[in-house]
């Protein structure tokens, strides 16, 4: 029982961890990078097309950003709840382990948010 808990816990946390990681348009490329030059790429995009494209683009960047904040708040919501709720199940000793792997969660989410900005500079 205790080891199923631990092990639902360390899943949770990394799709949560795996979540906070990725910027807006997640892993595959999208939002995040160059969507007109991924675009432009795929689809073979004229001059006069890309012209028209990225203002389009522009214009959703804003959005796309506030709705991946907004959901990455209510996933870390529903994670720590989660956790509250499975922590006083676990013994001192898996709490410790539990608080560690959320620390490091923490911090590689931190570092990976401070890349993220520092490329966007």
């Amino acid at each position: 029982m205790k080891q199923t808990l631990t092990i639902i816990a360390a899943i949770a946390l990394g799709a949560f961890s795996f979540l906070q990681a990725q910027p807006p348009g997640g892993p595959h490329g999208g939002w995040h990078s160059n969507p007109l030059e991924e675009m432009t790429s795929t689809l073979n995009l004229t001059d006069a097309q890309k012209a028209k494209v990225q203002p389009i683009l522009d214009q959703a960047k804003p959005q796309l950003k506030a709705i991946h904040e907004e959901a990455m708040t209510k996933a870390k919501a529903v994670m720590d709840a989660s956790l509250t709720q499975i922590r006083p199940l676990l013994t001192q000793e898996q709490q410790t382990k539990l608080d560690g792997i959320v620390k490091a969660h923490e911090d590689m989410h931190n570092a990976m948010k401070e890349l993220h900005d520092a490329k966007a500079k």
